[in-house]
């Protein structure tokens, strides 16, 4: 992005949207009827040199936050609320690998929803900026989300069906202290009904240019 660009005023804000795998993320923000950035299109490639390992040698950590490019995410965050437009890549899961590209265009929607488990990493940067209308964790009941993720895995083929298993059960684990770094991090948890709600308010005339603090 040019300097130019990255000191023009927002036209919109963004919304971060984060949570365990399988907390219902994609599903909450679809429901939104916002604009939504898929942030796991912006994980690094499955040969990229600089993947974090599993310690048992089971491969890439997919859930580690050096996975993802954060920079790249924050770039097209930052050209979504200065322009209202982006090209983002279209990363395929199965195969760890960017299959393409496509343009998001926010219209004249002035908030947007940018979801995954990696957003909470990103809330400082977009706060600073002058980006942020509000950041949420979702959170639930972990056998619940264990249920939950391990269906929409095997459905969709993610991964081979005992590597799924095996990082259910390591996620249904360290669910509770995903959650809470999350919340360290600067996102507010809650649950469904509450961030429904917090989404409508982010979205309201009065909200308009007032970021949202911790």
């Amino acid at each position: 992005m040019s300097s130019h660009t990255a000191t023009r005023p927002p036209v919109a804000r963004v919304l971060l949207l984060t949570g365990p795998s399988g907390s219902g993320k994609t599903s909450l923000a679809a429901r939104s009827g916002l604009p939504v950035l898929n942030l796991d299109d912006f994980y690094k490639e499955g040969t990229d040199p600089t993947l974090p390992q599993l310690p048992d040698g089971g491969g890439p950590d997919w859930d580690a936050p050096l996975s993802w490019d954060a920079g790249a995410a924050l770039t097209a965050i930052s050209a979504l609320c200065r322009t209202g437009r982006a090209d983002v890549p279209v990363y395929d899961i199965a195969t760890s690998s960017r299959v393409g590209a496509s343009g998001l265009d926010l219209g004249a929607a002035p908030l947007f929803i940018a979801e995954g488990i990696f957003a909470a990493e990103v809330i400082a940067d977009c706060r600073a900026a002058g980006l942020l209308a509000d950041a949420l964790c979702l959170r639930g009941r972990p056998a619940t989300t264990f249920r939950r993720r391990l269906t929409r895995d095997l459905r969709e083929g993610r991964k081979s069906a005992p590597y799924l298993v095996r990082r259910g059960l390591r996620l249904l684990r360290a669910e509770r202290s995903v959650v809470a770094r999350h919340t360290a991090l600067g996102a507010h948890p809650c649950a469904k009904p509450e961030a429904l709600a917090r989404i409508s308010a982010a979205g309201t005339p009065d909200a308009a240019g007032a970021a949202v603090r911790p």
